[in-house]
């Protein structure tokens, strides 16, 4: 029997009431409403005085010169003859060069990111960037890079003309200074190379009256704070891996802030980009410059050499003979400058290749294409590596690689200038040996005009280089002019209105989860912790005990809460256990003999006599005769509750033969119909007692005279008291206090029940709350239909929200 019943009980505890599971939360549903209630307004403070985070973006577009064959600052020059290797700009190095110092440092100086304006507020400061009504200004341009650590001032506008000076303490350093005076925040060498006397506030064109009175913090920050926190605040990544645009944004909690650095970093490396692109064409307009003063000189000279021949020998014109002979030679001479050129060309570029690793110049109009295009390689290849400079070292992989290309390229160069003179110098050579073909043949002419003619071919040579040389200045002052931006923006720096953080709809619905969560986690780890007995169910649950009623809570100071007009809950839970207490004694029932019901508990402070005092006033309202019996003798509660004084009783009764039954009962006034027979003095040997044949006597006796005796028993978990007189109870009534007792303790009433030690067993819950009593308890039915109305009425507001 007890293993079927063990299974019966391992079944019950595996199976999940989810709707008691779920009414443990829903009971509480006061206490979910709150703390939904106290999140959101928690939530609503924090969005109302947190700082808010705006979001700009930018996107731009970095070129590839490299499809176009040719820089695409060139393209449309392309005609007159300008060449170059276009740039194949990777967007990875493209992106660290933007994120680097040198770049987001000449941001922070451009925009002084490192002044920051604070308006003070009630609650909180809030940052003004564009709309700050003054401004801080320095004579000493080194000022802000000798300071070491952040510096920060207050300034209180006092009129439209004067402010006063705090310092990071709060301490007044000037009171009333006028705006644009310069005055002296220095206090304990807090900036180590500045002299006094080199600030001065001004006023801007936001200043307006509401401002006076107000209090505006700047703080001066290094250099390093601002670009290491630009650094890592600044995101820049292209918008997929196949693709050279580049998207960057950045969060502040000023938006048109954040748009300005991102486009100031837009501008910034574009204007760098342009540099490192000019630096060829500067170089080509040096070279040339410098080749047409030499050319200029020579033909400065060869013009007076002309000049004095024809003045001397009094020449004007050339002799028709003459003419005729020359025309025969013009296809020659035209070769022969042509190669001229191409030889002074080829050895100039020689002799510069020759001076160092600088860029060359190119637009020189070789006629070796192959040597032009070296040269553009060449002068991108030294470019690239300036760049990587600016952001890697010197033995880089990437620029040791680029310095192997260059060596091997210059080397190449070299070679190809060697031959590319070589040959020339051999066309030249042809040339000069057919033009002396020409110039026997003139022989005849008068020696003057063959000296004129002499003078006049190497003014044409020197003429022609040097009208060569003018138009290749003109062609690289237009390239240079002409230089385009690195980045094409496709969307300058944007922002929405909406702050990105905090987000609201986020910050709410957390709050909302947080404010279920929490009352949630609670109740779970208390009803975890918790091991009293609450309800029915754990009765039920926990042993298998018969359950006959369960006793709510009182609401009332009254220790008797039944009466002949008592509706209240208590009071109708008496008479439904009443009720149920006749189906159990149904059967036990001897012809003219009266019921015995004994009451008892685990422990003492259960309510083993609230239960039996009601209970006998419950039935003596029946119209029965009944009578209630306190055999506690270790420690009689029976005449403290109804409030009299100690009086004779059992132990009396026991211990003295002459005393008779009728000399101890009592009656109380509010309980009319209801004999008392009190526990007495308190015995030294009551287990004794309660074993005398006198016990036996008494309960044939009150057996013979009532329809019910009551008797209050004590508490079997700690003296055996009850034990030994439980042969002459029809009825075991059981009391377990709900929030009283542990749930282990149980284990003691259910061993007593299977072990059939306690006859007719039946537990009975005392002192229930009736709102968390799993659909079971009465206060669903008279909780407050009738008594408690006034009471529940006369509770606070705050009471009855969380009662």
């Amino acid at each position: 029997m007890n293993n079927t019943f063990n299974t019966q009980q391992i079944e019950k505890h595996d199976t999940i009431n989810i709707r008691a599971e779920l009414e443990k939360y829903l009971i509480h549903w006061k206490w979910f409403i709150l703390g939904i209630f106290l999140s959101l307004t928690l939530g609503y403070l924090y969005i109302r005085y947190s700082s808010p985070k705006y979001s700009a973006t930018a996107t731009i577009m970095i070129k590839d010169n490299k499809k176009s064959g040719i820089s695409a600052e060139l393209e449309a020059f392309k005609d007159l003859g300008i060449v170059g290797g276009g740039s194949n700009n990777n967007p990875d190095n493209e992106i660290e060069i933007l994120k680097s110092r040198r770049i987001i440092g000449n941001v922070v100086k451009k925009l002084k990111l490192n002044i920051k304006y604070i308006s003070e507020g009630r609650v909180k400061n809030s940052e003004v960037y564009d709309s700050t009504p003054i401004l801080f200004n320095n004579t000493d341009s080194l000022l802000l890079k000798n300071i070491d650590k952040t510096i920060t001032l207050s300034i209180i506008i006092q009129s439209e003309n004067e402010f006063d000076v705090l310092d990071d303490e709060g301490s007044i350093l000037h009171k009333n200074v006028p705006f644009g005076a310069k005055f002296d925040f220095i206090k304990e060498n807090k900036l180590n190379s500045l002299s006094p006397k080199e600030i001065f506030i001004t006023k801007t064109n936001n200043f307006l009256n509401e401002n006076i009175g107000k209090k505006i913090i700047i703080t001066l920050y290094p250099e390093d704070v601002i670009i290491n926190g630009l650094i890592s605040s600044v995101v820049i990544a292209p918008i997929n891996k196949n693709s050279s645009v580049i998207k960057l944004s950045l969060q502040s909690s000023v938006l048109k802030k954040a748009e300005d650095v991102l486009d100031e970093l837009v501008f910034q490396y574009n204007l760098d980009a342009q540099n490192d692109k000019s630096e060829v064409s500067r170089k080509t307009v040096e070279f040339i410059n410098e080749r047409l003063e030499n050319v200029g000189s020579e033909l400065a000279i060869v013009d007076d050499n002309v000049k004095d021949f024809k003045k001397n020998n009094s020449v004007t014109d050339i002799e028709s003979e003459a003419q005729l002979i020359l025309q025969t030679s013009t296809v020659n001479k035209e070769k022969l400058i042509e190669a001229n050129i191409q030889l002074s060309i080829v050895k100039s570029l020689r002799k510069e290749l020759a001076k160092s690793e600088g860029i060359l110049p190119v637009n020189l109009g070789l006629q070796d294409p192959n040597i032009a295009r070296s040269i553009a390689e060449y002068n991108e290849l030294l470019s690239k590596k300036r760049r990587l400079l600016k952001s890697a070292g010197q033995k880089n992989t990437v620029i040791v690689e680029i310095q192997e290309n260059i060596n091997s390229l210059r080397k190449s160069l070299e070679n190809s200038l060697e031959n590319q003179e070589r040959s020339i110098q051999l066309n030249v050579n042809n040339l000069n040996r057919e033009a002396n073909k020409f110039n026997s043949k003139i022989s005849s002419i008068p020696s003057k005009e063959r000296e004129f003619l002499d003078i006049a071919r190497q003014q044409e040579i020197i003429a022609g280089l040097y009208t060569y040389l003018l138009k290749k200045k003109e062609e690289t002052a237009i390239s240079l002019a002409v230089t385009v931006p690195n980045a094409k923006i496709i969307d300058k720096a944007y922002g929405s209105d909406d702050p990105v953080s905090p987000k609201k709809k986020v910050i709410f619905l957390a709050s909302m989860i947080l404010g279920l969560i929490i009352p949630f986690i609670i109740i779970y780890v208390r009803d975890i912790l918790d091991t009293k007995v609450h309800t029915k169910k754990d009765i039920q649950d926990l042993t298998s005990v018969p359950f006959i009623g369960d006793i709510p809570h009182s609401e009332t100071k009254e220790k008797i809460v039944v009466g002949v007009d008592a509706r209240s809950s208590t009071a109708e839970a008496f008479r439904l256990v009443r009720t149920n207490l006749d189906f159990m004694l149904t059967g036990n029932e001897s012809s003219g003999q009266g019921k015995t019901i004994f009451i008892t508990s685990t422990t003492s402070g259960e309510g083993k006599s609230f239960i039996s005092i009601n209970l006998s006033a419950t039935l003596a309202l029946s119209g029965k005769k009944v009578i209630l019996v306190g055999m506690d003798l270790r420690a009689p509660k029976v005449t403290e509750y109804l409030n009299i004084p100690e009086r004779k009783g059992i132990t009396n009764y026991i211990t003295n033969t002459d005393i008779s039954i009728d000399s101890l009962k009592f009656q109380v006034p509010v309980l009319k119909d209801l004999d008392i027979i009190a526990s007495g003095v308190i015995p030294p040997n009551p287990a004794e007692l309660l074993m005398s044949d006198r016990v036996n006597e008494l309960f044939n006796t009150l057996r013979e005279q009532y329809d019910y005796i009551l008797v209050d028993t004590a508490p079997v978990n700690l003296v055996t008291d009850t034990l030994l007189i439980s042969k002459y109870a029809d009825v075991f009534l059981y009391v377990s206090r709900a929030n009283y007792l542990d749930k282990r303790l149980l284990s003691v009433p259910d061993t007593l029940y299977r072990e059939n030690k306690l006859p007719n067993m039946a537990i009975i819950l005392n002192d229930t709350d009736m709102k968390r009593g799993y659909g079971y308890g009465y206060g669903y039915g008279y909780g407050y239909g009738y008594g408690n109305i006034k009471e529940e009425g006369d509770k606070p507001w705050y009471k009855k929200l969380f009662g």
